[in-house]
């Protein structure tokens, strides 16, 4: 089975997104599976109406994976790896998420709009208009508010403004040096200052969940962000939430965040390209081995790990065994094994 990976960073830069793709590429190896990672500029795009099983990378033709898995942000590399994307589906590969899903997924004010169309709980929210009209802000949503970039990501874009004064100073700079920028407002979940949950979902099931705590005073509990992490296990509604908010988004590798409130929860955003490495630390999980196995399992493969059962249950390890620790491939760009 080949499975490409969309990245658009150095698979050795320190960041937690690279060292999630090798974690990818290292769980492939133990699994038989050869994974190849590339940046969505390698390719050249070719629209015609003749059958294809090839695409061009670097200008050299390649035949086509099974499925490709991109973990590239709509923020950073924008039209262009959508369109790869696209091609991708066009040519009939199985890609974990769709464009489509990523695009929308991505608008934080659509992923509201459909939410609440489905009856959802999520926090009231404004789009901003500049001038802004501060008064129906403070009478629709209050003071503290949340103001969000549109397509921020990782807990970057997101400031909680405590007050009217400070509402109206941030507006006034913003309208200045930035006019174009598209902002949201989303009312302040007081019971949720500087917590909230992740839940991570694969294909409809939640395979682990976390609670994100923000550093003392902080407001944001990104791990990202330097958050702290430990696991939680979902009740029955917060399951039910995150896998309703990844049916209602179409989302098949989803992170879904959910605010405390006093009567439950209310979801906070989703996510098409989830971070794990705080999860995998905060949680007996293995998340590149969930989600290989269900391509395995798409392509009536059975998938094999030596730390699995052919029941897909984790086996436990020798009280000496470092079980936290998770092995890294060596080398650049591919991870290739006998498949």
């Amino acid at each position: 089975m080949d499975v490409w990976i969309l990245f658009n960073e150095d698979i050795e830069a320190p960041t937690s997104e690279a060292y999630e793709v090798r974690r990818f590429m290292a769980e492939g190896k133990i699994m038989g599976i050869n994974v190849s990672v590339f940046n969505p500029e390698q390719f050249d795009l070719v629209v015609t109406d003749d059958d294809q099983n090839t695409i061009l990378i670097d200008g050299v033709a390649r035949e086509l994976p099974d499925f490709v898995l991109p973990r590239t942000y709509v923020k950073d590399t924008g039209y262009f790896a959508l369109a790869v994307i696209r091609q991708f589906e066009r040519m009939g590969v199985r890609v974990y998420n769709t464009a489509h899903t990523i695009e929308k997924v991505a608008d934080k004010l659509h992923t509201h709009q459909l939410l609440a169309e489905h009856n959802m709980p999520t926090p009231p929210t404004m789009l901003a208009k500049f001038p802004v009209n501060i008064d129906l802000v403070e009478q629709t949503l209050g003071f503290p508010v949340v103001v969000k970039t549109l397509l921020g990501v990782n807990g970057s874009g997101v400031f909680l403004i405590e007050n009217r004064e400070g509402f109206k100073d941030l507006m006034d700079l913003i309208r200045e040096t930035q006019p174009h920028i598209l902002l949201i407002f989303q009312k302040f979940i007081s019971r949720s200052k500087g917590r909230d949950l992740r839940l991570f979902v694969v294909n409809g099931r939640v395979i682990a969940a976390m609670e994100r705590r923000a550093k003392e005073g902080g407001f944001k509990a990104n791990f990202s962000q330097g958050g702290s992490v430990a696991e939680f296990i979902p009740d029955a509604e917060a399951e039910m939430l995150a896998i309703r908010t990844a049916q209602v988004l179409d989302i098949e590798i989803a992170g879904i965040d959910l605010l405390f409130t006093d009567d439950g929860y209310t979801i906070c955003e989703a996510n098409t390209f989830p971070g794990f490495k705080g999860l995998e630390m905060a949680c007996s999980v293995n998340v590149p081995y969930e989600i290989f196995s269900d391509m395995m399992r798409e392509m009536g493969m059975s998938p094999a790990h030596p730390d699995y059962d052919e029941n897909g249950v984790r086996i436990e390890k020798a009280q000496n065994d470092d079980a936290g620790e998770f092995s890294v491939a060596n080398g650049l760009g591919e991870a290739a094994s006998a498949a």
